[in-house]
């Protein structure tokens, strides 16, 4: 079932309710205020706080650390590939280094870019923001779960990358799942003894119909969804290595440098134990629909079962 409410509007109005009794969140925008609604929602309630520096990325993070350093609370946005790679020097310096407290949101992951293509598909996004030093990299789920971190992202101190599916998604958590989510900590979706998938993103609702299709095998399979890349959850790991001994990883992005890099570090410093990775194989995006690209990059539910019995077979 789909989500009622696009990503992007879950963003705009958590914001908006946040902006009543924070007047230190200010938006600013690289020239997409229609592609993020922030024209037609937060901006229209808020048109003193909304910033358009056109398409200038880079310039548009040196502008964020500075009304940090006055105060605010800018979340800067642009898609994913130009919020992170295009910038990435200003975002260490001026950002991280500075000790400065900036929101960056990277919009349209991986394959759900679709037409965009190549240059606009960042499988790269996440690898590249979890080498900053403090930075926490986030990717909501769902509704649910975006509506439930927003206030915790606002509340920190310090730079956060906010990793947005702009459109609906499928519903995987209701907000009473939500009521004790918590920045950094895995949000787990289904019990299972032979196998865990930690999915990220798109991949969980996928990571879910693979148990359901695994069960009907004979391996139950547990799912958990990492929300967060950085901090992760060591412990959810480690309990999950030694409870099924066995861990899929499923991701919109690069294994290389991505969850399965970040939960495969964690496997091999708490509890080793085989791991397989479903997601991108080192290589670039192209132009098609999420489907496709899907089939593609072996992003699939397929993929993911055959993956999980991979990784039980070698036990």
């Amino acid at each position: 079932m789909k989500d009622e409410l696009e990503m992007r509007r879950v963003f705009n109005d958590t914001l908006i309710e946040l902006s009543k009794t924070n007047d230190k969140i200010v938006v600013i925008e690289s020239d997409l205020q229609s592609c993020h609604l922030t024209n037609k929602f937060f901006g229209k309630e808020y048109p003193d706080r909304v910033i358009n520096v056109g398409i200038a990325e880079a310039n548009m993070i040196g502008i964020a650390a500075g009304m940090s350093t006055m105060g605010k609370i800018p979340f800067a946005l642009s898609f994913g590939p130009f919020a992170t790679r295009r910038c990435f020097d200003q975002i260490f310096i001026s950002v991280a280094y500075a000790k400065q407290n900036v929101k960056i949101v990277g919009s349209d992951p991986g394959v759900t870019a679709e037409a965009n293509g190549g240059t606009h598909m960042p499988f790269e996004d996440m690898g590249i923001m979890r080498t900053v030093p403090t930075m926490i990299c986030f990717e909501p789920t769902d509704a649910a779960q975006f509506k439930a971190a927003l206030p915790q992202i606002v509340d920190h101190y310090g730079p956060v990358y906010i990793r947005m599916f702009r459109k609906q998604t499928e519903q995987v958590f209701t907000d009473a799942d939500m009521k004790d989510f918590k920045l950094g900590k895995a949000s787990k979706v289904k019990d299972g003894k032979d196998v865990t998938i930690f999915a990220s993103g798109i991949m969980v609702s996928r990571a879910v119909e693979a148990a359901e299709l695994l069960k009907a095998e004979g391996i139950d399979a547990a799912v958990s969804n990492i929300s967060t890349w950085k901090p992760i959850d060591e412990d959810a790991i480690e309990e999950a290595a030694k409870k099924t001994g066995a861990i899929v990883t499923a991701e919109n992005h690069s294994l290389v440098g991505g969850l399965y890099s970040a939960v495969a570090e964690v496997v091999a410093k708490k509890c080793l134990v085989p791991v397989e990775g479903v997601g991108v194989h080192d290589e670039f995006g192209q132009v098609g629909k999420n489907a496709y690209l899907s089939e593609v990059y072996h992003l699939t539910t397929a993929d993911i079962v055959a993956a999980a019995k991979k990784v039980v077979a070698r036990k």
